[in-house]
């Protein structure tokens, strides 16, 4: 891995933010924005990809098992979140399924001793991010291109 990721938890009033290091092969949780406006949100986060040296996003997409056929998912959403921002970035974007990262996340908002009240979506974040991570320094995720 070369450079940077930049790992996003795409939530309906908070997008949790992570980072990896250069190498690839850790993430940290970053920063958490508050939803304003899809332009105001992808400035902000281009903004971040700007200061770590970031070469590209990872995004998770939720998985739902449940929906019934032919209905609008929350992946459905967070793709056309996607579709939007990709007009927005030079950068290629990767989606990742994010499941089981809000309890992940949980867990470690638990070990670092969070407020129980505090928002987590950082960490969510770290999760997707670190899963991809992992999965690709296996060789069984593929790597960001444009």
């Amino acid at each position: 891995m070369i450079g940077r990721l930049i790992g996003i938890d795409h939530g309906l009033s908070r997008i949790g933010i992570a980072v990896s290091d250069a190498s690839g092969i850790v993430a940290r949780e970053l920063t958490i924005i508050q939803r304003a406006s899809k332009a105001e949100d992808f400035h902000k986060i281009n903004e971040i990809a700007k200061v770590e040296n970031a070469v590209a996003f990872v995004v998770g997409i939720p998985h739902t098992v449940e929906a019934p056929e032919g209905s609008f998912t929350q992946a459905d959403k967070v793709r056309n979140w996607i579709r939007y921002f990709a007009e927005a970035t030079d950068l290629p974007i990767v989606e990742w399924d994010e499941q089981l990262s809000s309890d992940d996340a949980r867990e470690i908002a638990r070990l670092q001793k969070r407020p129980v009240e505090a928002h987590i979506d950082d960490l969510a974040a770290r999760v997707i991010l670190q899963s991809y991570l992992d999965a690709l320094n296996d060789g069984l995720a593929p790597p960001p291109i444009r």
